[in-house]
């Protein structure tokens, strides 16, 4: 039994403490689920067997089991059940991957998908005392982003700031600043074109006055970039224009079997065909996508040659020039086949949300330009990698 996707819709991504900084991270996740669901008039939300979402911040609003909260107050009937993935970056493309399992497997026949970050309001915690009243100061830790509360034994070279981890990709790779700054300004540039087409008018759902991503730069400029000083290293290459920001917005995908599309009213856009997963030293985390893109293709049954799409989240420039440059020597025909309408570094990267958003490009991108074969790849902190390969049923005869 296959999975397909049948429809996908996201908010538009806003700067940290930008147009959506006032929105709970709950909210936020209910009302893309209501979008959705308006986007699907076919569908009876009681038919929704399973709900898998994925959120990188637990704490504060996102409330535990964000999942669950968000279906509750799309008002999904209380007999829906929900879950939470947390695979830091790649939690709402892991939730996609096990809702494809759930229907492969036969445990459901349409499941909703997705997932959500609010990186402005993530809380600060502070370590619960073994005592009542500690006699020393107590520093409250930012869990937007990052390591906190490191185990110390962990090795130290494993837990070195993901801009450190990518400046020593850099290193081994040799990607220059200029090459790190082209890539970012062209990420701006098709993310830009790609909204003045009207390309992102279907898939993105306007919410709180917003109506596009609130990063797009259509003015950006290898010039300008070139004046940012590095944020990781004094003589370093990665700066804040080439990298993705800290980013607030949530996506939803509707996933279902082959028989399920009378139910739901329309005929898939998308058909799950191999899913991977690789791990490695997590200070290498933005090589992982890689691998895990190649055991997806093996899966599916299919090589790069055959690719005409690739979706790659843009963590960092430096990262994605170091994947990109790999899948070329392994048979990727142009490097222009990744992220043609823009990517992270200019849409924005909402952890728990960018799974969702690079499916539902993809698919897009495949029924635009009629190609059969796409990758959906993410990197993940502490040295993971996730990968999807669609499949378009209109192009598959």
């Amino acid at each position: 039994m296959s999975a397909f996707i049948y429809a996908t819709t996201r908010t538009p991504f806003g700067k940290f403490k930008g147009a959506l900084a006032g929105v709970r991270t709950d909210d936020l996740a209910a009302g893309v689920i209501e979008a959705l669901l308006v986007g699907t008039p076919g569908l009876e939300p009681a038919a929704i067997e399973e709900v898998v979402w994925g959120n990188s911040n637990g704490t504060g609003e996102d409330n535990r089991n964000i999942g669950r909260m968000a279906a509750l107050l799309a008002g999904l009937p209380t007999s829906v059940p929900a879950n939470t993935v947390n695979r830091l970056c790649g939690s709402s493309l892991d939730a996609a991957i096990i809702g494809s399992r759930q229907i492969k497997s036969g445990d459901a026949d349409i499941v909703l998908v997705g997932g959500v970050e609010s990186m402005t309001r993530a809380p600060w915690v502070l370590p619960k005392p073994a005592n009542g009243f500690p006699a020393s100061d107590i520093t409250a830790l930012s869990t937007t982003i990052g390591w906190r509360q490191i185990n110390p034994r962990m090795p130290e070279e494993w837990t070195v700031s993901l801009g450190e981890a990518n400046e020593q990709l850099q290193e081994r790779f040799r990607i220059t600043r200029e090459r790190q700054d082209e890539f970012a300004v062209r990420s701006h540039l098709l993310a830009a074109k790609a909204w003045d087409e009207g390309f992102y008018d279907d898939l993105v759902v306007p919410f709180a006055g917003m109506t596009r991503d609130e990063g797009v730069r259509s003015d950006s400029s290898v010039e300008k970039l070139a004046g940012l000083k590095p944020v990781f290293r004094p003589d370093g290459t990665i700066t804040a224009g080439n990298a993705s920001p800290l980013s607030d917005g949530a996506s939803a995908v509707l996933l279902g079997s082959e028989q399920a599309a009378e139910r739901i009213g329309r005929a898939p856009i998308a058909r799950i065909a191999g899913c991977g997963a690789f791990a490695l030293d997590p200070q290498d985390f933005g090589y992982a996508p890689v691998d895990a893109a190649n055991r997806a293709l093996a899966r599916a049954g299919i090589d790069w040659s055959q690719i005409g799409g690739v979706e790659l989240n843009e963590a960092f420039a430096v990262q994605s020039l170091v994947c990109v440059d790999a899948w070329l020597e392994q048979g990727l025909q142009d490097p222009e086949l990744v992220n043609q309408k823009g990517g992270a570094i200019a849409l924005g990267h909402p952890l728990g949300a960018s799974g969702g958003r690079i499916l539902g490009t993809l698919a897009k991108v495949l029924r635009e330009r009629g190609a059969r074969w796409g990758v959906a790849a993410i990197c993940i902190g502490v040295g993971q990698g996730l990968a999807v390969v669609l499949e378009n049923p209109e192009a598959s005869a």
